[in-house]
């Protein structure tokens, strides 16, 4: 072979490798009650950082879903096309738990177990919306204790069973929700979606509904504005509603409900979220007419969840690819990795990694005591998780991009991953509430469950003296939050320093001397620039990188 196509300083594949080996995410499983789950979560990352799964994760974005309106004979199918990847990545994600798993298991720190599986689970991300939109269905469709009899055992089967079929003749269905209208986006309440009592105890569903992911799922949970119907003790309401609508009815037809098209995104490619309408689709009320957003709120709530711990997820896959390159690629007759500027650049990554993943971590700790009545938990959960949503998913994109950079132009080629994983990364902090709806919500925590800030104060008063510039931050929020006047206008910048403090507190409590005495000097001490890699010097990065680095 003639010398010039002799490859050199090229990086090997990072294949083989088992993110459950992080040190920031199994400390934190078993610290919130998940020790229990040790090997399962490490047999899965084994498998999620395997050869085999990667392959099905670029085969899964690659060949993206395509929506069939219709069979050759002119009949409406509505069905959507994946390729036998995505169902490879769905059936093993379903088989070990990943989806509603937990609501079988009542084992202290079952969602926990489920939140560190999902952080080991790193194939592609597509495929984990209907997962995650299966887990958190089942607190929501309890508000109708007879279809949550019917359909719970089947959402917390651990078999994955594709294709339309009737729901109870199925080993195992996955579930959607749909309440996203073109006029209203956020704004659930401006549906215009309509419900319309049939006197036999369903609905007829009439309307357009702009985005629902996964549409190939067996059941959903559907907003609609009811017109016209009964309370159980004869009296009028409407409203704002919660309805259940399978895909197959019981009688075995195909209910109305049809896919106008799939959406052209920028990332996700292999979720076929879609644009539906539906025409006299047949669905069953959940909950109490009037009462749409108050049923589904939790389902809400475990979606931001995995949000949360989606971006955090994503930041250690970036980080791992970032350090895996700068371990074998020279450049200036060094190995990146010890060049003290990109030493930086990795250090700082994997403080916000850590940070992130600790406060994700605890989040899904206090949904597990929240699961079981714990009101401190809850009432924890309730502000910690609006504002760790809104900070945690915001910094998710600027740190794909800053790991992608640690490439080089090798990272802006597809194969590397890093563009699929830097298309991914604003996903979260959009879906189930852009940055606004998620720092509003934190403030609507303060204004409904005023108890919220007190358990908020608590939690971080268990840190209280450990450090000065964690001190002196936590009274700085004290006084951000006693100023009401113009608090709405300040409402980003509330949820970033609660979940600074939050991630600050957890770091003392928790994490690494070097991981914490960095997060203080930069998020905290103000020695930090604009961009990653502006740590200020006298840290010792050692530590820090040496706990990004994941195992076989």
């Amino acid at each position: 072979m003639s010398d010039t196509h002799v490859v050199t300083n090229q990086v090997p594949p990072l294949e083989n490798y088992n993110p459950a080996t992080s040190p920031v995410l199994a400390e934190a499983l078993i610290r919130e009650g998940g020790e229990w789950g040790v090997d399962e979560v490490f047999e899965l990352g084994a498998l999620g950082g395997g050869a085999q799964a990667q392959r099905w994760g670029e085969l899964a974005d690659r060949n993206q879903p395509v929506l069939r309106t219709h069979d050759r004979y002119g009949h409406r199918v509505d069905e959507v096309e994946y390729d036998p990847a995505y169902h490879e990545l769905m059936r093993t994600a379903v088989a070990h738990g990943v989806h509603a798993a937990p609501w079988a298991d009542d084992r202290v720190g079952a969602h926990v177990v489920r939140a560190a599986k999902e952080s080991v689970w790193t194939p592609e991300a597509g495929h984990v919306c209907p997962i995650s939109m299966t887990y958190a269905v089942v607190p929501a469709l309890r508000h109708n204790p007879e279809l949550s009899a019917t359909y719970e055992p089947l959402l917390t089967s651990r078999i994955y069973e594709p294709g339309l079929k009737l729901p109870t003749t199925k080993a195992g269905i996955t579930a959607g929700m749909s309440m996203t209208e073109k006029q209203g986006g956020s704004d659930v309440r401006a549906g215009t979606t309509e419900a319309t009592p049939n006197g036999d105890g369903t609905y007829s569903l009439r309307g357009h509904k702009w985005f629902t992911s996964a549409p190939m799922c067996d059941v959903f949970l559907v907003l609609a504005q009811a017109r016209g119907g009964e309370r159980s003790d004869g009296g009028s309401s409407g409203g704002l509603s919660c309805f259940f609508l399978p895909r197959i009815l019981p009688d075995g037809t195909r209910n109305r409900m049809f896919l106008q098209r799939l959406k052209d995104k920028l990332g996700n490619h292999a979720n076929a979220s879609s644009e539906v309408e539906y025409d006299g689709a047949t669905a069953w009320l959940v909950g109490e007419e009037g009462r749409g957003v108050p049923t589904i709120i939790e389902m809400v709530n475990l979606t931001r969840l995995d949000c949360t711990l989606g971006s955090a997820t994503s930041m250690r896959t970036g980080l791992t690819r970032a350090i895996h390159h700068a371990q074998h690629r020279k450049a200036f007759g060094a190995y990146l990795i010890d060049q003290p500027l990109m030493r930086n650049v990795l250090a700082d990554l994997a403080v916000e990694a850590e940070a992130a993943t600790m406060l994700a971590m605890r989040m899904a700790g206090a949904t597990d005591a929240a699961t079981r009545g714990d009101e401190r938990e809850t009432l924890l959960r309730r502000i910690g998780l609006a504002a760790g949503k809104y900070w945690v998913c915001k910094r998710a994109t600027p740190h794909a991009a800053e790991s992608m950079e640690c490439l080089g132009g090798n990272g802006y080629v597809e194969e590397s991953g890093m563009p699929r994983l830097y298309r991914e990364a604003p996903l979260m902090g959009i879906w189930e509430g852009s940055g606004n709806v998620s720092a509003l919500d934190t403030l609507r925590a303060m204004a409904t469950r005023p108890e919220c800030v007190e358990v908020l104060f608590d939690e971080l008063g268990r840190t209280t003296g450990q450090d000065p510039r964690l001190d002196a931050h936590v009274a700085s929020l004290r006084a951000e939050l006693d100023d009401l006047e113009t608090i709405q206008y300040r409402a980003r910048k509330i949820a970033e320093d609660i979940s600074l403090a939050l991630q600050g507190s957890l770091l003392v409590r928790f994490g690494h001397p070097a991981v914490a005495e960095a997060f203080m000097a930069s998020r905290l001490g103000g020695q930090w620039g604009g961009a990653f890699g502006t740590l200020p010097t006298g840290l010792d990065l050692g530590p820090i990188i040496e706990r990004a680095l994941v195992k076989g």
